[in-house]
């Protein structure tokens, strides 16, 4: 299900913010206009070269001893939106998450317990100075936390075909470009439709995973600007599957179509459309086991 790319990036999904100049304090506003303006600035496979990198040496360096001054830039009704990448925190979250997820003897391969430790006591120290901080950049490898389409609706989704790449030889060579499939909203659009998603799940059913998870993430939005925008981006995701599961997919309306079942109180609809979302993504998960 693979889709040719001259790039071996990680297949992960990111839930992004990016806040207006304003939503930041003195001077790091001042540094992000300036950046904002250079003639490129660097996209998500760049910070996944980055990362990626650091890996390398022997002991690994899984965070980075600096915070990046990096970004993505984008632009909201004519404004500018940034979303710094604050990869050291990230990378902090990021083994937080690794325990459990491997067999202590893999995991002791992969980051030794002396880097482990170092990592995790230069975390604590930094978090007693830092105790509000978090990221603008949310991710999950190998599938799209179904709660995440709950912020979105089908016309925010924006696709972009991939174009194959010419190899050397093959008439005019040309570097390619892998597909890209992202959904962007305002902050007040996709806390609007939380609300309602929330909502609808409280008075239909009791709680669960799914509402703990829309509360988690509404928690998280809440820290932000309110004129910011909000972006799923499937990533990496478009190098495990096809193009053409690519350009079929609407996961947001589908999503869109349960929640709107369940404040109808049409309950076995609102069943039967999150039932074909699960199994849908369950099947795009179930290729990090595949050989």
């Amino acid at each position: 299900m693979s889709v040719a790319s001259s790039v071996l990036i990680p297949y992960a999904s990111y839930l992004r913010v990016y806040e207006p100049l304003a939503a930041f304090p003195e001077p790091e506003r001042t540094h992000w206009a300036r950046y904002a303006r250079r003639p490129r600035t660097p996209g998500a496979q760049e910070e996944l070269r980055r990362s990626l990198a650091d890996l390398l040496p022997t002991p690994p360096v899984p965070v980075p001893v600096h915070e990046s001054g990096e970004a993505f830039v984008a632009h909201l009704d004519g404004v500018v939106v940034i979303c710094p990448w604050r990869t050291r925190l990230r990378g902090w979250l990021a083994l937080q998450e690794l325990d459990g997820q491997f067999p202590e003897p893999v995991l002791d391969a992969m980051l030794p317990p002396v880097v482990r430790l170092q990592v995790a006591g230069d975390y604590e120290r930094w978090l007693s100075r830092n105790p509000d901080a978090r990221p603008w950049i949310r991710t999950a490898v190998w599938h799209v936390p179904l709660r995440w389409f709950a912020l979105f609706g089908d016309e925010d989704r924006e696709y972009e075909p991939g174009v194959p790449r010419v190899p050397d030889g093959e008439g005019a060579a040309g570097p390619g470009r892998a597909p890209v499939l992202r959904y962007r909203t305002t902050m007040a659009q996709a806390r609007r439709r939380l609300a309602r998603a929330l909502r609808a799940l409280r008075e239909s059913i009791d709680d669960g995973p799914m509402t703990e998870g829309l509360i988690e993430v509404g928690r998280w939005l809440e820290e932000f600007h309110p004129r910011a925008l909000v972006e799923l981006d499937f990533g990496g995701l478009v190098h495990a599957v096809t193009e053409e599961w690519l350009a079929e997919d609407r996961s947001a309306a589908q999503m869109a179509e349960g929640i709107a079942a369940l404040r109808a109180g049409d309950g076995e609809a609102a069943s039967d459309a999150y039932g074909r979302l699960a199994e849908r993504w369950r099947t795009v998960r179930e290729l990090r086991f595949a050989n």
